[in-house]
Order: structure tokens, then C-alpha cells, then sequence
């Protein structure tokens, strides 16, 4: 899917009128899922720490609206979920993109990267979704999209705070989902793999690139990716459009590998 900042349509067959949060969306997946729900004629909350990245990025479609957030801070995002809905309208969709990477050997990782790692990838996806669920139970309908990663069920050699804060997140949102079935409310999943954004071009400064990771690596137990190629943004986006939409209005608690087959169906 290519998305043209240029395309405008009319409210796209499968989704309700309203707005759209998504975090993380000032680049990579964050960027393309803000920028495909905007396309599709959503109002899109675009959410990010990052305020010249974000206003850059919402520059693109007259649908997208820049609202900087620390998802770290309670506060912050009780804050802004109650302002998206003031300025904007209900929330119908949500969306956890937002997420940080912190390498290092699990006996080597520091307090901090470890902290870190679960207060983005973990206490901001909580935060979120609480505020956001807590107003769509009243009005009985919306639609929850954690994006994950599939170092959540697939263990990885110097991902350790990451892979355990993904873990957390997605186990976290199928529990959600759990409870909100009742109130019409569908949780999901997106389990990325190996995608090209800026975090996975951080691997390929080492001498590597997307042949090595393709090609897997017995020294890291990597399998390599089946399909023979990275992911685009635009990749995991079209899932979790899919998620989102009534055209998975009978889908729920459920997770969408995006890896090219790199874990072999196993996450």
C-alpha cells in the first residue's frame, strides 16, 4: 500500500465517523497507520514526544493533528485523551504504536534501559488504553490496536528489556479485551517483525543491512525471513487497518504476526 498525502476520500467503507489516537506517530509505523486512517477520512489524533518530527509528519494531510505527549506521565495522558475528545470528538479508535529500543546483554542492561524500556513500551500502552477504554465502555463501542513485536513470544540475544516489555503490553491487551467484550469493545494485536524504520537501521550501522537480517544469523539464532524481504511501515499499517475496521467486527483478543514468516508462525 502507498499512501499519497495528496489522496483524500470520503469516510472509507468499514469505519465509523470519528477520531482516531494513535501513538507513536511522528515516523515509522506510528506515521504510516496515522497517515492511512487520515487518508481514509478519520480525524487522527497524532500523539508523539517529539514535536518537530510530529508537526513535520502531520504537515502531510489536513486530517492528521499534532498533540505532544510524555506517555510515560499518568497525568499527561488523562490530559490528553480528555483534550483529543474535547477539541476533537469520541475516540472511536486507538491505537499503541509508540515504543523504544534499548540493547544490551540481559546482565549488562542498566537500571535505567530497563526501566525505560517497560515505562514507554508497557506503563504508556497502559496509560493509554485505560483512558481511552474507560470512555469508549460508556459510549459501548471502539476498537484497540496494541502494536507489539514478535520478540514478544520469540526470545532475542540483546532484546531481553524489550522483548519482556512487549510481552507485557500484549498480555496486557488481550486481558483488556477480555473485559471490554461485554461492552462491544474488540482488542487486538500487530506483531511486527523486522520493519524499515529508523530503530531497525540502527542494526545495519554495524555493517549489516537488510540482506543479513533476510538471511538470519546462527550466531543470534535468527531464522532469517522466509518471505525474502523487510517490511514496510505500510505493511503492519494495512493490519491493523484491517483490526480496526468492521471488517474484523467478530475479531477480537487476537494478534497478527507481520514478520515474513521469521518466527515461523510461532509468536
Amino acid at each position: 500500500m502507498t499512501l499519497n498525502s495528496a489522496q483524500t476520500t470520503d469516510l472509507a467503507p468499514g469505519f465509523r465517523s470519528g477520531v482516531a489516537l494513535v501513538t507513536g506517530a511522528a515516523q515509522g509505523i506510528g506515521a504510516a497507520v496515522a497517515l492511512a486512517l487520515a487518508t481514509r477520512g478519520l480525524t487522527v489524533a497524532a500523539v508523539d514526544v517529539q514535536t518537530d518530527v510530529l508537526h513535520a509528519a502531520c504537515a502531510r494531510h489536513a486530517g492528521l493533528h499534532a498533540h505532544v505527549a510524555d506517555l510515560r506521565d499518568a497525568a499527561a495522558i488523562e490530559a490528553l485523551v480528555e483534550a483529543v475528545e474535547r477539541e476533537h470528538g469520541a475516540i472511536e479508535y486507538l491505537v499503541n504504536v509508540a515504543g523504544i529500543l534499548r540493547m544490551a546483554e540481559a546482565t549488562e542492561l542498566s537500571d535505567e534501559d530497563w526501566l525505560q524500556s517497560f515505562a514507554v513500551n508497557t506503563h504508556g500502552v497502559f496509560y493509554t488504553s485505560r483512558a481511552v477504554a474507560r470512555r469508549m465502555r460508556e459510549r459501548r463501542r471502539g476498537a484497540i490496536v496494541t502494536v507489539g513485536s514478535n520478540a514478544a513470544g520469540t526470545p532475542r540475544t540483546r532484546m531481553a528489556a524489550y522483548a519482556a516489555s512487549k510481552a507485557a503490553a500484549t498480555q496486557f491487551t488481550r486481558c483488556l479485551g477480555l473485559e471490554l467484550a461485554e461492552h462491544g469493545i474488540r482488542c487486538n494485536l500487530v506483531s511486527p517483525g523486522s520493519t524499515d524504520t529508523d530503530m531497525q537501521r540502527r542494526f545495519w550501522g554495524n555493517g549489516g543491512g537488510p540482506e543479513q537480517v533476510i538471511a538470519g544469523s546462527l550466531a543470534s539464532y535468527r531464522l532469517g525471513i522466509p518471505l525474502g524481504k523487510i517490511a514496510q511501515p505500510e505493511d503492519v499499517a494495512d493490519a491493523v487497518l484491517f483490526l480496526l475496521s468492521d471488517a474484523a467486527s467478530h475479531i477480537t483478543l487476537q494478534d497478527i504476526v507481520v514478520d515474513g514468516g521469521a518466527t515461523l508462525g510461532q509468536s
